[in-house]
């Protein structure tokens, strides 16, 4: 537990700082990146959280009315994050600004995603006989990573010191280690496990269906971008495999 919470705050700090050391990195130069997150994301929640849900003992329309309110919920809280936790950064010009409440909000909505991001990792024994966490692991490191850069190039554009962009960035990484260590504690029954891994695989198709259309604009065809979907699920696959 304590090292997979390390690995998750580690990662998420060092992904926000990267903006003081590639301040001018585009949208357009994370794409590609993103697109390999977004495949694995898409591709681990499909071969490794969904066999375990259907295989639980709860009735499978259920399981996926859940997976349903995930996949709206996080649809409804990027109306407060504007699609930062999949990487979507927001330049501003000096006379752009968002208020001081929309930022807040928009810590509010990264935090509770990254929270139950977090509460996945712990993974229950109740849906993991058979499988270990590392793969699901390092597909929330892959997009925490980008989404903490995304983050912290909204906060850097907002605020003219460093010291708030980083007291929030620090907030923000220890959002999935704080959801780690209380999924831990959680005494959920089996069935409130698998709900609640129902409801964030749902986020997850979410956030990784997203990055696909949005690295598509007008659904435009790049054998680049296929190129790194199919690495991206063949990572995934082979991660589920061997670990």
């Amino acid at each position: 537990m304590l090292s997979n919470s390390l690995i998750l705050f580690i990662t998420s700090l060092f992904g926000g700082l990267a903006v003081y050391l590639l301040p001018k990195l585009s949208d357009k130069q994370l794409k590609m990146p993103l697109v390999f997150a977004g495949s694995y994301l898409f591709a681990i929640t499909i071969i490794h959280i969904m066999p375990e849900l259907f295989h639980s003992d709860m009735e499978g329309n259920k399981i996926g009315l859940l997976v349903l309110l995930g996949f709206f919920f996080q649809y409804f809280l990027e109306f407060f994050t504007a699609g930062v936790e999949h990487g979507h950064m927001h330049k501003h010009t000096h006379d752009h600004h968002h208020s001081t409440g929309s930022i807040y909000m928009l810590m509010i909505g990264l935090a509770l995603h990254a929270f139950l991001e977090g509460t996945l990792i712990s993974h229950p024994s109740e849906l993991h006989e058979h499988h270990d966490s590392t793969p699901l692991l390092l597909g929330i490191v892959l997009h925490k990573m980008p989404a903490a850069f995304a983050l912290m190039s909204v906060l850097t554009c907002e605020f003219s010191k460093k010291t708030i962009p980083i007291i929030l960035l620090v907030i923000f990484s220890f959002m999935s280690p704080i959801g780690l260590i209380s999924g831990e504690f959680m005494h959920l029954s089996e069935n409130g496990v698998v709900m609640l891994f129902a409801f964030v695989s749902g986020n997850f198709l979410h956030i990784s269906t997203t990055i696909f259309i949005e690295s598509a604009p007008e659904h435009s065809w790049s054998w680049q971008k296929v190129t790194m979907s199919v690495i991206g699920a063949a990572v995934a696959i082979i991660a589920e495999m061997m670990i």
